[in-house]
């Protein structure tokens, strides 16, 4: 699985946020800063998660962007849909929209389950638990799973 830039930066300044003691406003310049990100692109970043009503922003001095709802409500998932569309897609489809003929009927369910693997970790992991370090013992199962942590 490849994870864009996009939903890595977005994951990483949400998490930040999530973490923000009395989750006041924090700049999007400070944001960048603590996360070694560029500050312009993770600015445009805010936008379309504003749009996608995961943050709001604050206007001022003392503004910045805060979390839209409690970071328990907002999952990896939400995250990544927001900044890269679709957690699985075949050549632009979703993996039901998919047909295959002969030797290849059998792809569009590889990708159905793939698309529910994905959903297994990214739909259980919310900003809150990635902010406490608590990630759910179904994610930690497959962590502690030797293969996980090899290169392939």
């Amino acid at each position: 699985m490849y994870i864009s830039a996009k939903a890595d930066y977005a994951l990483r300044a949400l998490v930040t946020l999530a973490a923000t003691p009395g989750g006041g406003p924090v700049k999007a310049e400070a944001l960048a800063a603590g996360q070694n990100m560029p500050a312009s692109f993770l600015e445009n970043i805010l936008v379309e998660l504003r749009r996608a009503g995961l943050v709001a922003s604050v206007r001022g001095n003392e503004g910045g962007y805060r979390l839209a709802r409690p970071a328990r409500e907002i999952t990896a998932a939400d995250v990544m849909r927001a900044t890269d569309g679709p957690l699985a897609e075949v050549r632009g489809l979703r993996p039901e929209a998919t047909t295959y003929a002969g030797a290849a009927v059998h792809l569009q369910e590889l990708w159905v389950a793939l698309r529910a693997s994905l959903r297994s970790v990214l739909e259980h992991v919310t900003l809150a638990d990635l902010a406490a370090g608590t990630l759910p013992r179904s994610v930690r199962k497959l962590l502690s799973e030797s293969e996980a942590w090899a290169p392939r």
